[in-house]
């Protein structure tokens, strides 16, 4: 039966910047549903952490790049919450490589990386508008990346496909205004697992040395980057079709 207060959907939910996301979303008494591929159990914590704060949830497991996988997520979450007020696509991934070899990227992992992040986004998107026509305010944030605005170390299709979704956030927001607004945030460098599996053994010193370079002093945390959603998500009504940067200045001093 659908509920009638606040609904959010964050896809990736599960861990990172989709979890900190999901619990911000919680504590502002929004219902979230998480959107999860393959990790269960981090998708389980972090709905038992979000239902602390009084709130419902509700845990979908759906590879955003299956388009019929997709159609029936947002169908259960209709029947579940009723609406959506917030849309949160945040589901990524990317690809092994060696740097400047470009040799060494498959064409199946780049495929790979284009239908997650930009189809799986686009179709997300596009299954959720009723429900969010339905939603008070209604709003969509997608999760970009400083590597989509500027060149950086990350491998090609991923960053190539960050691009994509700083376009098609500004070309989105053209076409859903004014009912709907969309924006992207653009995180730089990041604290934990994700920066672990890209940096490997280099981790902790090249973080050092990115913070010492950075005007604040510190990479940005999962925290951080939810924090901005919220912002976005809560305020900024006149705002749409922007990509917000969170790199303490680090773009914006180099």
């Amino acid at each position: 039966m659908a509920t009638a207060g606040k609904a959010a959907l964050v896809t990736g939910g599960a861990s990172g910047i989709g979890r900190s996301a999901v619990l911000a979303l919680a504590r502002a008494g929004y219902d979230v549903a998480i959107n999860y591929s393959s990790s269960a159990a981090a998708a389980h914590a972090t709905a038992t952490e979000a239902e602390k704060s009084g709130v419902k949830t509700l845990l979908v497991k759906c590879d955003v790049s299956d388009e019929s996988g997709v159609r029936a997520m947002i169908k259960a979450i209709g029947e579940r919450f009723g609406r959506l007020d917030v849309l949160i696509n945040n589901a990524g991934t990317t690809a092994p490589w060696k740097p400047k070899d470009l040799e060494s990227l498959s064409l199946e992992d780049w495929d790979r990386v284009f239908n997650v992040n930009v189809r799986g986004l686009f179709q997300v998107t596009r299954a959720s508008i009723p429900l969010l026509r339905r939603g008070e305010h209604p709003c969509i944030v997608n999760t970009a990346s400083i590597v989509g605005l500027r060149p950086g170390p990350q491998p090609l299709p991923y960053s190539a496909s960050k691009a994509a979704v700083v376009n098609l956030t500004k070309t989105l927001a053209w076409n859903l205004g004014p009912g709907i607004r969309v924006n992207a945030v653009a995180p730089g460098w990041m604290e934990g697992d994700w920066m672990k599996r890209m940096l490997k053994d280099k981790y902790d010193d090249l973080m050092v040395k990115r913070a010492k370079a950075t005007p604040l002093k510190r990479c940005v945390t999962a925290d951080d980057v939810a924090e901005t959603m919220m912002s976005l998500i809560q305020g900024n009504r006149f705002v749409t079709g922007e990509i917000i940067v969170i790199d303490g200045g680090f773009s914006a001093s180099t």
